[in-house]
């Protein structure tokens, strides 16, 4: 998952655009690959800064991220498409430290021709209450870019390869003089002749026409663990869009939206339900079962029980994702019903019943008028 993009910067969220732009050129140059030859980690910090000003100096971008975090600004939604808040970042290593420094520590003779991670991908999967309460196995078909099989994804017709860019010379990277805020710089750009490539294809693999990946189906065979909830992710690596020039491919995430239970709610790892209870059960109480996501649980019901009570059992919840050995609790709250469609026999009786009760019997409404009374005094 990437970091948030204002810690990436080492700004708070409400940063004017300076400081955002002051915050980016100070990191840029901390983290600039040529200051740090052969540090992956380097690079990688380099492109985080660049992914997070990418967005941040973007107003409409900077809205949706405030507003939605990550997902405001992954242009694939739910199933897929390339690149993406976790996808392969094509940050350039060269254009926006030469804008911003002129061009210097090398930036803009850097080469674009290395291996890039594939894109990853996201799959919105709806579970039944049950399976995200004690996990499941599923499959499910997911329509992606695989490379093709015919030309191994050189893009090139099996036989022939592709050739070094003549514009370019294999560098993928043109330079350019262009006109800034901090004035003329050489800036570098992506080869419009190969696109950034280094290589141009003279004559294009039939099956993918060039492009050397195809869309494919492939079907997905999960895990999900006991307790997931809904916006839990499930990452399954390896099951992205593959990479370029021999990178490697990027992974699948699996978002999770739980389905609602037709007798219980969830709250975290609690979970809870209304069980209804008679007058007579609650006048006198005795022995009921109560239901629970395990199975049925016998329980003692006090007498006097009131309409609203509730009562925990512990460890009878949802397991805990991280540790099912860990689990919820489970509350129970006893409703009353009141019998409808009494019988005039019925209805006598219970008048009857009603005559021979006093204010000892009621205490709540006893307790509540006479505060009534003292209030109108």
């Amino acid at each position: 998952m990437p970091r948030d993009y204002y810690e990436v910067l080492g700004v708070s969220k409400g940063a004017s655009d300076d400081e955002i732009k002051k915050a980016f050129r100070q990191q840029a140059k901390k983290y600039h690959p040529d200051l740090h030859p052969g540090d992956q980690e380097a690079e990688a910090r380099f492109k985080e800064v660049n992914e997070a000003y990418s967005v941040l100096s973007d107003p409409d971008k900077k809205a949706k991220y405030d507003r939605f975090g990550h997902a405001g600004v992954d242009p694939n939604g739910f199933g897929g498409g390339g690149g993406g808040a976790y996808g392969s970042y094509d940050v350039d290593l060269g254009d926006i430290f030469s804008t911003f420094f002129g061009g210097g520590f090398g930036g803009s003779s850097r080469r674009r021709t290395g291996p890039q991670r594939g894109a990853d991908l996201k799959y919105h999967m709806a579970l039944e209450f049950m399976e995200a309460a004690f996990g499941v196995s599923k499959s499910f078909q997911l329509t992606k870019e695989d490379i093709c099989k015919s030309c191994n994804g050189s893009g090139a017709q099996p036989g022939t390869t592709p050739e070094t860019c003549p514009t370019c010379r294999g560098a993928g990277r043109v330079q350019q003089q262009t006109q800034t805020l901090f004035g003329m710089t050489m800036v570098t750009k992506g080869c419009p002749t190969c696109g950034g490539r280094g290589t141009v294809i003279k004559t294009p693999c039939s099956q993918c026409r060039g492009k050397g990946r195809l869309k494919t189906v492939k079907t997905i065979n999960v895990n999900i663990p006991a307790g997931v909830d809904t916006g839990d992710m499930l990452p399954v690596r390896g099951e992205g869009e593959p990479g370029t020039n021999g990178g490697p491919y990027g992974d699948l995430y699996i978002e999770f939206k739980v389905k609602k239970h037709d007798v219980f709610e969830r709250s975290g790892s609690n979970t809870s339900c209304n069980v209804p209870i008679t007058f007579a059960q609650a006048a006198l109480g005795g022995e009921i079962e109560v239901p629970t996501i395990y199975g049925k649980e016998k329980y003692s019901l006090k007498e006097g029980t009131q309409p609203g009570d509730t009562i925990t059992l512990r460890g009878k919840g949802m397991p805990n994702k991280n540790n099912p050995n860990m689990k919820g609790d489970h509350v129970v709250k006893f409703v009353l019903e009141v019998p409808t469609g009494l019988s005039r026999e019925q209805k006598q009786l219970l008048k009857q019943f009603n005559d021979t009760l006093t204010d000892r019997n009621y205490m709540r409404s006893s307790q509540f008028f006479q505060k009534i009374k003292n209030l109108f005094k």
